[in-house]
C-alpha cells in the first residue's frame, strides 16, 4: 500500500484529501503543524509527503529540507497557495517532485501522484505486466485474462511493493515495515510474511507460472523481470 503523509494546517482540506485518497487504496496520516509532521516522519515509512508551505509553526520548506536529509527517497508534492516562482524553485531544489498550486482538484492530485510514481520507478503507466498477469497499481488489482484475481488487500500490497522494487531482494522486515507500518508489534513475524507469499503463489499459480516471485535465502523475496 502506498503510504502518504498529508501536512496541511486547514483541517477540512486535509481530511478531504485523506478521504479521497483512502478510497483509492492509499494509506494516509495527517499532520497539521511542522512539529507533528517531523514526529510522524521519524516513525513512519512513507512513500509520499503532501506538503503545504503555509504551516502555523514553521515554513513548510524547512520540513522538506529536514525530511530529505533523513529520507532521501521520500517523494514530495508541494501544495501551496503561494504563487511566487522563487518558492517553486526552492522547493524543487530541496528535492520536491512536483508543485501543485491551490486550489486544485483531487483527481489532479491523484494524477500527479501517479506521475511521480511512474517517474520514480521507471514505469510508463500504472498497468505493469508480470509474467502472464497484469498488475494494476492504480486500481490495486492483479488481472489475468482481463479478470481480477482473488488476492486479499495485503497480498496485493506485498506483491505491488516487490514489483516496484523489482530485481532487488526485499527483506521480510522491509515488507512488514512498509505494509503494516512497523516491525516491532505483534504483527511482525517472518512466518506471517511467508504465509502471504505462499498464498500469493498458490492463488496465481492456479492460472499461470509464478517463477518470477523468488525466495532469497536468509533474506526475503524478490520479483525478477
Amino acid at each position: 500500500m502506498t503510504k502518504v503523509l498529508i501536512v496541511e494546517d486547514e483541517v477540512l482540506i486535509a481530511r478531504e484529501m485523506e478521504q479521497f485518497l483512502v478510497q483509492l487504496k492509499y494509506h494516509c496520516d495527517l499532520a497539521y503543524t511542522a512539529a507533528q509532521a517531523s514526529r510522524k516522519l521519524e516513525s513512519g515509512n512513507y512513500d509520499f509527503l503532501l506538503l503545504d508551505l503555509g504551516l502555523p509553526d514553521k515554513d513548510g520548506l524547512s520540513v522538506l529540507y529536514e525530511a530529505k536529509k533523513d529520507l532521501p527517497d521520500l517523494s514530495c508534492v508541494i501544495l501551496s497557495a503561494r504563487g511566487q516562482v522563487e518558492d517553486r524553485i526552492r522547493g524543487l531544489d530541496l528535492g520536491a517532485d512536483d508543485y501543485l498550486p491551490k486550489p486544485f482538484s483531487l483527481p489532479e492530485l491523484h494524477a500527479r501522484l501517479q506521475a511521480v510514481m511512474r517517474r520514480k520507478f521507471g514505469l510508463r503507466e500504472m498497468l505493469v505486466p508480470l509474467g502472464d498477469f497484469l498488475v494494476d497499481l492504480g486500481n490495486h488489482q492483479v488481472l489475468y485474462d482481463g479478470k481480477a484475481m482473488p488476492l486479499s488487500k495485503k497480498e496485493i500490497d506485498v506483491l505491488s511493493y516487490l514489483l516496484l522494487h523489482k530485481n532487488r531482494p526485499i527483506t521480510r522486515m522491509q515488507l512488514s515495515e512498509h505494509i503494516w507500518g512497523n516491525y516491532d508489534g505483534e504483527e511482525y513475524d517472518s512466518n506471517y510474511i511467508d504465509v502471504h507469499i505462499k498464498n500469493i503463489r498458490k492463488k496465481l499459480s492456479a492460472r499461470a507460472p509464478t517463477d518470477w516471485l523468488q525466495t532469497v535465502r536468509n533474506i526475503g523475496y524478490k520479483i525478477c523481470v
